[in-house]
């Protein structure tokens, strides 16, 4: 008994039903308007697949290209160098930002999900797993116009793997629009580097009308360099405050979530930019951030504000003037008797010829700026002086020194007793006068 050939098909769910429903349409068991209103087609339509399948079977169901290669079907040559270029080059690249590069760098302009297939296939890129539910926060809606907030941090990485130190990047973004407005590498998060940013910021763009920036980890606490600057908020407090620029504190990190999310997009981009770029200095990274890779970051990502204005006031030409001091560490001092004060454990001698008149015990202000120039102000008069090399001595009273006497030779005074003969003639009263002639 010879076995017939058997062929088999696979088929979904959906074809499945289908086919069930067009085999009662044959059936007789509906007609044709209750048959496509149970396959949800048209009268036509369902007369297009019982036609097919009373000639073909179920086979008539399934789509024809099935099986086929995809007219739109990447050439296998050029398949292969991608591969080789994302192995080599983009092995740590999200698949949109691959993309970007290998469209900018190579020519190869394809759709980030066909990489995204590839780097999948090729085991360099997994899939992200869908996030828990968190915790509940509502949205909050941007500012309306450039300049009305910016978001500041800074953001400790080694930016340049490898090639370099743990830096820290110092950002600043525009709430309205999403624009970087700033960005510059520093050793650390400190007061200098910190008031050196803003100087600049406010040279090229005017006074902002708010910061907007963390309460607790703004200058971080917990880094080392910080907490040997426990004055860093305060002073920068001060000094927005003689601006007249609102500071916002943050009560947690997800309040300011644009600044938090652009330092995950440069953690990312820029760390990989700087690598393809083999840029392993601070200075070479500023100017690459200025001149390459904001504008181009600007260009993406930024948003179209509610209003056009642009809400940064210029600065008044006393307040350009008053940059430097502003832009210092200023700290109280008090003026000794011998008109010294110390300041970081050196010790400063006012001159004889001053500005103002100083007297004895007046509290001067001692700024430490931006250069480590020190300058002495008594109120709005900078003062002179000179730096003494060594603590000054102080002049020492000489005292009358007293003979010294052993204990033993110290005489105690001499107090007759109660009943002493002597006492009881001190407390006897005379009885009787004497006469002359008595005398």
């Amino acid at each position: 008994m010879a076995i017939s050939s058997m062929t088999f098909i696979t088929m979904s769910l959906k074809e499945l039903d289908r086919n069930n429903i067009i085999n009662r349409l044959l059936r007789k068991e509906i007609d044709g308007t209750k048959a496509a209103e149970l396959l949800k087609l048209s009268v036509r339509q369902t007369k297009r697949l019982k036609a097919k399948v009373k000639y073909e079977g179920p086979k008539g169901l399934i789509h024809g290209n099935r099986g086929r290669p995809s007219h739109n079907q990447i050439p296998l040559k050029e398949k292969e160098r991608i591969i080789h270029l994302v192995h080599k080059r983009y092995y740590d690249f999200k698949p949109g930002f691959a993309t970007e590069k290998l469209e900018e760098s190579y020519g190869i302009l394809r759709d980030p999900k066909t990489i995204r297939q590839i780097m999948i296939d090729e085991k360099i890129w997994q899939p992200k797993r869908k996030k828990e539910k968190r915790e509940y926060r509502s949205w909050r809606q941007r500012k309306s116009a450039y300049g009305e907030m910016i978001q500041f941090d800074g953001s400790y990485e080694y930016w340049f793997e490898e090639r370099g130190h743990n830096y820290c990047l110092l950002a600043g973004i525009d709430d309205a629009t999403g624009k970087i407005a700033k960005a510059k590498f520093a050793l650390h998060e400190g007061v200098f580097p910190v008031f050196d940013f803003w100087q600049e910021y406010l040279k090229a763009n005017g006074k902002p009308r708010a910061i907007y920036l963390d309460k607790f980890s703004t200058y971080n606490q917990n880094q080392i360099v910080a907490k040997e600057n426990p004055d860093t908020l305060t002073q920068f407090q001060r000094a927005m405050e003689e601006l007249r620029i609102e500071v916002i504190p943050a009560n947690s990190p997800q309040a300011k979530g644009r600044v938090e999310r652009l330092f995950g997009t440069l953690q990312d981009r820029l760390i990989k930019e700087l690598r393809l770029q083999k840029i392993s200095t601070i200075s070479e990274a500023n100017t690459f951030l200025e001149k390459v890779f904001i504008p181009k970051f600007n260009q993406k990502f930024s948003v179209k504000p509610a209003l056009k204005a642009n809400l940064h006031d210029p600065l008044s030409g006393k307040e350009q003037k008053s940059l430097a001091s502003i832009f210092s560490r200023q700290i109280k001092r008090t003026v000794q008797n011998d008109f010294t004060f110390s300041f970081k454990n050196q010790w400063y001698q006012l001159t004889e010829n001053q500005t103002a008149i100083v007297c004895k015990k007046d509290t001067v202000m001692v700024e430490e700026r931006l250069d480590n120039a020190v300058w002495v102000r008594l109120k709005s008069k900078y003062l002179n002086y000179k730096i003494l090399p060594q603590r000054p001595t102080k002049l020492e009273q000489k005292r009358k020194s007293k003979p010294w006497v052993l204990p033993a030779t110290i005489k105690t005074p001499y107090r007759p007793a109660q009943n002493h003969p002597w006492r009881q003639y001190r407390n006897q009263q005379p009885s009787t006068a004497l006469t002359n002639s008595q005398v």
